[in-house]
C-alpha cells in the first residue's frame, strides 16, 4: 500500500491552550504537528525513550504526564490507539487525566471537530474493514467524488486534506478513544473475539465496536453484516430502537451476482462478497448510481497482505493474505480457493483453530512456520499432510515445489492465522517477505500481479 501524507494541515481546535499528546508513533506524531501548527501549546509523551528525543529533535516540549499536576488544565489529552485506555489496566497518563478532569480524545474525533461540513463514513469488523474502507474510497474517486481515506488504514485523520467526505477505517481501539457521535453512514461488518486483553473480554469489545453505530443525526444509516451472532445481535437492537439499519451478507446483490462472474479478482470468497455488499450500500447512500458503483468493484486492485496475488510461476499462483492474523480471518481465506498450498504459524493468539476445521478438505498440505507450528501440527494431525518449515523462506521453497507436482495444483497460500511477532515486527513485514521470497524463485513462466491500491 502506498501512503503519500499531505503537507501537514493545521487544526486551530483548542487556540493556544495546552494539549498533551501522548504515543509518538504515525498517529501521535501527525497530532502533535496538526495542533502546533494550529496554535495548541502541545506536549509530548511517550514511554520510550527514542521517542521522546525524537519529539525534541522536531521542538515539541516534552513533559511526563504522570509528574505531579502535569496535566492540570490542560484542554485535552489525545490519546494514540496503541496505548491501554482501561485495560489490562490504565495507562498512567489515562489515571492522571481522569484525576485532573482532562477529556482523552482520539485522532479521528479531532478531524470530526475540524471539518463540521464533511460527511464521515466510518467501517470497522473483527475482519475486513480494511478492504471496505479501500473499497469505498475506490468507488467514490473513480466516480470523480471529493473523498479522502484513512483512519487506521493509510493515512493518518489528523493528516488528511479537507473533503467533501471521510471514509475511516476505524479499530476498536480507536472507537474507544471518540466520543462524538460522529458518524452519518457507519458500518459493522462482522464480530468475533479478537483484542479481548485490550477491551477485558467479548461485552468489552463488543461495546468498542457498537461505538461505531452511535449516530450522528436522525437520519443516520447502520449498514451491518448478518454474519456472525454479534453482529446480527446488534442489528436487531437498533432496529428495535427504531434506526435505519441496512442488514447485508454475502448474497447481497448485485455484488454477489458481480463477483461470482469473476470480474473482480482481487474480492474472492463470501467474505469479500459481504464488503462489496457494504461498500455498495454505503455508495448508493451517497448518491452513486448501480453502474458507477459496479464499475469501481469491478476495477478495484486490492490491497496488500489481503489475499493479495503476488505472481503465478509456472501455472502456480501465490497469495499473500498475512493480514489474516486469527484462525477466522483465515477461514475466510480458505474458503475462497480450492487445493490449497497452505503456509500457517506465527504468534498464537488464543482462541484455537477449531473455526477451521471444515475448511481443512481444502488444504492439500499443511506447510508450518513459527512458535506456533507444533499446535498446529497437532490440531491438524492426521487430517492433512503437514511439513514443520520452521521458517517463512523454508516453507515457500517447498510449498512451491509440491505445488508444481501437483497436476491441477491451487495456490500457494500464506495465511497465517497467527500473528507475526516471534519472526516479524508486523504483518506487514511478514506480508513483504513473503513476496520477496516469492518474486525471487526461478521459474520457466512468470506473471508478476500487481494489485496494490494506494490509499
Amino acid at each position: 500500500m502506498t501512503m503519500q501524507p499531505p503537507e501537514t494541515r493545521a487544526l486551530d481546535l483548542f487556540g493556544t491552550e495546552r494539549v498533551f499528546i501522548i504515543g509518538l508513533g504515525r498517529t501521535g506524531l501527525a497530532t502533535a504537528r496538526a495542533l502546533r501548527k494550529g496554535g495548541a501549546e502541545v506536549h509530548c509523551w511517550d514511554d520510550r525513550d527514542a521517542a521522546r528525543t525524537a519529539a525534541a529533535t522536531e521542538g515539541f516540549t516534552v513533559t511526563d504526564p504522570g509528574a505531579p499536576g502535569a496535566v492540570d488544565g490542560a484542554a485535552a489529552m489525545v490519546m494514540s490507539p496503541g496505548i491501554p485506555l482501561t485495560h489490562p489496566e490504565p495507562h498512567a497518563s489515562v489515571r492522571a487525566a481522569a484525576a485532573a478532569g482532562v477529556p482523552i480524545l482520539g485522532d479521528a474525533d479531532l478531524l470530526f471537530r475540524a471539518e463540521p461540513r464533511a460527511r464521515f463514513v466510518g467501517i470497522t469488523g473483527t475482519n475486513g474493514k480494511s478492504t471496505t474502507t479501500a473499497l469505498i474510497g475506490h468507488i467514490l474517486r473513480r466516480a470523480g467524488r471529493d473523498a479522502a481515506i484513512g483512519g487506521n488504514l493509510g493515512v493518518a485523520a489528523p493528516s488528511l486534506p479537507t473533503a467533501e467526505i471521510y471514509v475511516l477505517e476505524m479499530s476498536s481501539y480507536q472507537l474507544d478513544l471518540t466520543p462524538s457521535a460522529m458518524f452519518d453512514i457507519s458500518v459493522l461488518l462482522n464480530i468475533t473475539p479478537d483484542h479481548l486483553d485490550r477491551h477485558g473480554g467479548m461485552d468489552g469489545y463488543i461495546a468498542a465496536k457498537r461505538r461505531i453505530l452511535r449516530p450522528r443525526a436522525a437520519d443516520s444509516l447502520a449498514v451491518i453484516g448478518d454474519g456472525t451472532p454479534e453482529s446480527a445481535a446488534l442489528a436487531d437492537a437498533l432496529i428495535a430502537e427504531g434506526r435505519a439499519v441496512l442488514r447485508i451478507g454475502a448474497k447481497t446483490e448485485p455484488t454477489a451476482t458481480l463477483i461470482d462472474a469473476g470480474r473482480c479478482l482481487s474480492l474472492m470468497g463470501d467474505h469479500n462478497k459481504e464488503n462489496a455488499a457494504a461498500a455498495f450500500a454505503v455508495c448508493q447512500a451517497l448518491g452513486l448510481g448501480a453502474a458507477k458503483i459496479l464499475a469501481g468493484i469491478g476495477s478495484f486492485p486490492g490491497l496488500a497482505h489481503r489475499q493479495e496475488r503476488i505472481a503465478t510461476l509456472d501455472g502456480v499462483t501465490f497469495i499473500n493474505d498475512s493480514k489474516a492474523t486469527n484462525a477466522d480471518a483465515t477461514a475466510k481465506a480458505l474458503s475462497a480457493f480450492e487445493r490449497v498450498y497452505w503456509i500457517a504459524g506465527g504468534k498464537a493468539k488464543g482462541g484455537g483453530y477449531d473455526v477451521l476445521d471444515d475448511r481443512l478438505p481444502r488444504v492439500r498440505h499443511a506447510f508450518l512456520v513459527g512458535e506456533a507450528a507444533s499446535a498446529i501440527a497437532e490440531w491438524i494431525a492426521g487430517r492433512v499432510p503437514i511439513t514443520l518449515s520452521g521458517g517463512l523462506s523454508q516453507a515457500v521453497a517447498a510449498a512451491s515445489e509440491a505445488a508444481r507436482r501437483d497436476d491441477a495444483p491451487g495456490p500457494v497460500l500464506l495465511s497465517p492465522a497467527c500473528a507475526s511477532f516471534d519472526q516479524f515486527p508486523n504483518f506487514e513485514a511478514r506480508g513483504d517477505a513473503f513476496r520477496d521470497i516469492v518474486l525471487a524463485l526461478p521459474a520457466t513462466e512468470r506473471a508478476v500481479h500487481s494489485n496494490r491500491e494506494a490509499v
